[in-house]
Formats: C-alpha cells, structure tokens, sequence
C-alpha cells in the first residue's frame, strides 16, 4: 500500500513529516541593521531547523518597549497576518490608532488600505505571529517617508523619482553607431 506521505524508490525513502516549533525552543535575536525606535527581535529556530518557506512566510517576532515594529508601510504584492502571542501594544492603520493584545489577530490586505505599524506603548516586551504570502517578490511603500521598497534585493527608491517609459531613450540611434545598418 501506497502512503501519501512517503516517497520510496530503489534507493532510498524519503519521509515527509511536519515541523514542529517547540515554545521552549525559542530564541530571539535582534534584527540587523536597524536604528533606535525600530529595533525589533525576530526568532531564530524556524531558520535553525531549515525550515524555508516557499509561499507562506512566518516568524515570531518580539517588540521591546518603546519600538515600532518597522516604518508605516504597506504591501503591493502580500497580504500580512499578526497575532498577538503576548504583551500588547498599538496599532496605526489608515483607519487610526488602537491597541492589540494577546489573542488578537490582525489582517493586512494588500495595497494602501493595508498599511500598518506596532508600537509598543507599554513597560513589557509584546510578542506577535507574523504570517504573510510571498511570491518571490514584493514592493513596499512607505507612506510617511515616500519610499518605495524591492524585495528580496531590498532596494530603496524615493517614490516621487518616476520616469516616463522612453525618458532617456530618444538618442538611442547613436548608442548602435552603424549597427542598424
């Protein structure tokens, strides 16, 4: 009998199974790169075990006292879901403030109306779920800075920096010299 977690060929079998994140496994350390009032700390056992999501990305993340999780932004290309794991803090979306706690899930659409940022309000760490969809790329805006970013190579543009599509292009015929001939 065939099982459909099990793969079997003449030299070897491949068994599939589920990870498991154990809550006495974790270990959070502090994200690179980032300044006073965003310092966040992201948990390292998913990416200890190997585990490397294609679609669906996920981390726990934990937000000291007195730190935005990141810039206000928004996704183009992802939707986001948060759940408050424990501690509380607030919440800015384009609707305004409120604050979330632990067991509150927070969904953020893509596009503008999906914009959002924590910060924590209080004297204790606030840890949350973070989950959002990845295809291999994604555009963030950054409403109050009037950046725009590209993933996975995290280049950073000011959003009022467009061109027109053929902005450049109107003396390619010297660019070829004699090749169109």
């Amino acid at each position: 009998m065939h099982h459909p977690h099990h793969r079997s060929s003449a030299n070897s079998i491949l068994l599939t199974m589920a990870t498991i994140i154990k809550s006495e496994e974790r270990n959070f350390s502090e994200s690179p790169n980032k300044i006073d009032g965003f310092k966040i700390f992201t948990e390292q056992s998913r990416v200890m075990k190997g585990v490397n999501p294609k679609n669906l990305n996920f981390d726990i993340r934990l937000l000291q006292p007195q730190q935005c999780s990141a810039p206000y932004h928004f996704h183009r290309f992802s939707e986001e879901l948060f759940v408050i794991l424990s501690g509380s803090c607030k919440l800015r979306t384009p609707n305004g403030f409120d604050t979330v706690s632990v067991g509150d899930i927070l969904f953020f659409e893509m596009g503008e109306s999906g914009a959002h940022q924590l910060y924590n309000h209080t004297d204790a760490p606030c840890t949350f779920l973070d989950i959002r969809t990845y295809i291999g790329f994604d555009v963030c805006e950054y409403p109050d800075s009037n950046k725009l970013l590209i993933a996975p190579s995290f280049e950073i543009f000011a959003k009022d920096a467009t061109l027109n599509y053929f902005e450049g292009e109107e003396k390619i015929p010297e660019k070829w010299r004699n090749g169109w001939e």
